[in-house]
């Protein structure tokens, strides 16, 4: 079955919420544009779709070979494509918190939270590298289960959900549809570098995952989201953006002592050192931790 590409179809959305975001900002003044952080997202954007093309027909050709393998064929009803959605954004979940917690899936997918902006044109910053960091491996269990095409289809439905969540101009919203679905707050704490925040919220359509998982974290109307990461750019140079992670993890590797530091810079959590001199997630809400226990003992006296 032949099936639309939800991507193209809702470009001429994308540009038409993102004028109509950066009007409300100018009226109401919540949120915030950058130009040149802008024009570094657009770019980032339109290299992806450039890279995607470039690498997609390796992961297409992927697909159908391991499809021939399916040990289910459960055809094309309305329920299995709910059923693809729904497997698919846990393919989503698990390769995202992967993302954040191995280095080597990190170095593409820290291009997406390099902004030190949270708009619209944030959730157009894509990795150009995505193939090269095998991230499209989470999902090939589900072309054992369902027609690649339908996959694919899931997968793009996914992606085109997202856009809408990366703003600050919409609050909250009903709590029936956050205790269910990804929303601009829960992926607002998802972006942020407070300690409270990190590694927390990794869902792409439903929130279900973190809350199933442990890794829900609320939005504190008395802790605002700092966006960006833990070490910001610094700079706005598109190839920097692109590969400075990668140009990271070549050194590390390069000058580390041993072996088997070698592999851990490319596989520990981001921040890992052999010799434990830089910060991980874990030590910085550790330290954290321990300045609110602290200031807890501090007021209770």
């Amino acid at each position: 079955m032949e099936l639309p590409d939800p991507v193209a179809l809702a470009i001429p959305a994308f540009i038409l919420l993102m004028v109509a975001e950066l009007v409300w900002i100018r009226l109401r003044g919540r949120g915030e544009y950058e130009w040149r952080d802008t024009a570094t997202s657009l770019v980032m954007g339109f290299g992806s779709t450039i890279a995607g093309l470039v690498s997609g027909g390796a992961v297409i050709a992927s697909a159908y070979w391991l499809h021939q393998f399916a040990f289910l064929d459960l055809g094309w009803h309305w329920w299995v494509f709910a059923l693809c959605i729904l497997g698919d954004d846990l393919a989503y979940y698990a390769f995202h918190r992967s993302a954040h917690r191995v280095r080597w899936f990190w170095a593409a997918h820290v291009i997406h939270h390099s902004s030190q902006h949270y708009n619209l044109s944030t959730a157009l910053r894509q990795t150009w590298t995505g193939f090269i960091a095998l991230g499209f491996i989470f999902r090939m269990p589900l072309f054992l289960v369902f027609d690649p095409a339908m996959v694919l289809f899931a997968s793009a439905i996914n992606l085109v959900y997202q856009f809408w969540i990366h703003t600050e101009v919409v609050g909250r919203m009903p709590r029936w549809f956050e205790a269910v679905m990804n929303t601009p707050s829960h992926h607002r704490v998802h972006h942020a570098t407070n300690p409270r925040y990190l590694d927390k919220n990794y869902a792409g359509m439903f929130i279900i995952w973190d809350r199933m998982f442990g890794t829900f974290e609320p939005e504190r109307d008395d802790e605002p989201c700092r966006y960006g990461i833990v070490k910001n750019l610094g700079s706005f140079n598109v190839l920097w953006t692109a590969f400075h992670e990668w140009i990271g993890i070549a050194k590390d590797v390069r000058h580390a002592p041993t072996w088997a530091a070698r592999w851990n810079y490319m596989v520990k959590p981001p921040g890992w050192s052999h010799d434990g001199s830089r910060d991980t997630s874990e030590t910085i809400k550790a330290r954290w931790a321990e300045r609110q226990a602290r200031l807890a003992a501090g007021a209770a006296e």
